[in-house]
């Protein structure tokens, strides 16, 4: 692998820094005891830096998301960090009865509120729900949308999810409904050696400039692998692939995929 890929990640450290910390310092000053609480203070900074970020990434990944959403989304959509609400704009409004974002980030949720009305879904008609709960927390978000999920779509989020892999099994086995489907396109550890380490590398630095985000998490693996009680697989079908045009050597190398439940 090229030093030079190597070492991109040190320019979007320091972007991240350019934007992220004047918002942090401002909400330190209004409110001191905040420095005691890492956890606001990076969805502070983070909800900022997403402002320039976000619509970076999404215009990059616009097309083969609505190749993976648009035709499969169905039903009710739970859409896992859900972040600025992006995904609305790519969900078929007469296929889709419901899009429920999930965003523990509260101050993101204007956003969210915002494109998902553009797309067509309110709170007011019922069909639009936001929840500040993480996806780990599988009691709260059962209770709260009264049905299982027809769809599960995670853009970019399981990165940050706490114990993943325990929290993927649950999501499908008890939220998501049967015939189901789980749509992802998420950046993974790479299956090459060289930039796996450099992945595993930032990692323990990266975690903490970009709100959680882990750069070393075999996430496509995961699912692929996901088995029911029995030990057989959850999949009645499904596969994942690389992210067209992403190229191998880079430290955030993506693969999407589309899974469905038994």
């Amino acid at each position: 692998m090229k030093l030079a890929a190597a070492l991109d990640v040190l320019g979007q450290i320091r972007m991240i820094l350019i934007l992220g910390l004047p918002h942090v310092f401002r909400a330190i000053y209004a409110q001191p005891s905040l420095i005691f609480n890492w956890t606001a203070l990076s969805r502070i900074s983070f909800a900022n830096v997403w402002m320039a970020f976000g619509q970076g990434s999404d215009e990059n990944t616009r097309e083969d998301k609505s190749k993976l959403i648009t035709p499969h989304a169905t039903g009710v959509v739970l859409d896992l960090g859900a972040g600025h609400g992006y995904t609305a704009s790519y969900l078929d409004r007469t296929k889709v009865t419901k899009y429920v974002a999930l965003e523990p980030n509260n101050l993101m949720h204007t956003h969210i509120r915002e494109k998902a009305q553009a797309a067509g879904f309110s709170e007011a008609n019922g069909t639009l729900l936001i929840l500040s709960c993480g996806a780990e927390d599988i009691p709260s978000i059962m209770s709260s949308v009264h049905s299982k999920a027809d769809t599960i779509v995670s853009v970019l989020s399981l990165c940050t999810v706490p114990n993943p892999q325990n929290t993927l099994l649950s999501l499908v086995q008890d939220v998501l409904a049967p015939g189901g489907e789980f749509l992802f396109l998420e950046h993974v550890l790479s299956h090459r050696a060289d930039v796996a380490w450099w992945q595993k590398f930032w990692t323990p630095i990266w975690v903490y400039v970009f709100d959680g985000c882990r750069l070393n998490r075999p996430t496509h693996l995961w699912v692929k692998e996901l088995v029911d009680e029995s030990g057989e697989s959850t999949w009645s079908e499904g596969r994942y692939w690389d992210y067209p045009c992403w190229p191998e050597e880079h430290l955030f190398w993506r693969q999407f995929g589309r899974f469905v439940k038994k």
